[in-house]
């Protein structure tokens, strides 16, 4: 059940960022947020750990920041593999789209899902 909620929070916000950032992040539909968020999470549970692992050194050094260009390769792979449905242009705003998956998933994680937990 945990997965499927974090799928749908990547999906809307996969959606709030390609509105914001409308000419370098580009969203078709829903739908296409949802696929993308889908693919993304096979992809962090099958391609991440590898990552990690191989550049563990640099993520050390870095003091943990290096896990934010991690996270913007495995964005990088889904645009690659969605096509023309999912269109991130540039390294850049696909690190900064992970900077603010990530802010905002651990907002989300600590404040909703707690205090659902908490009842």
């Amino acid at each position: 059940m945990k997965w499927l909620i974090g799928i749908l929070i990547n999906a809307v916000l996969f959606m709030a960022i390609a509105g914001y950032f409308s000419e370098s992040f580009v969203l078709k539909s829903f739908s296409a947020a949802l696929g993308a968020s889908f693919l993304l999470s096979i992809i962090n549970i099958i391609v991440r750990p590898i990552l990690v692992i191989l550049t563990l050194p640099a993520t050390v050094l870095t003091l943990g920041f290096f896990l934010f260009v991690i996270n913007a390769i495995t964005l990088e792979i889904t645009d690659y593999l969605m096509g023309d449905a999912f269109d991130i242009t540039g390294f850049g705003m696909a690190l900064l789209a992970a900077i603010i998956m990530s802010v905002v998933t651990l907002i989300v994680n600590n404040t909703i899902l707690k205090a659902s937990k908490k009842n």
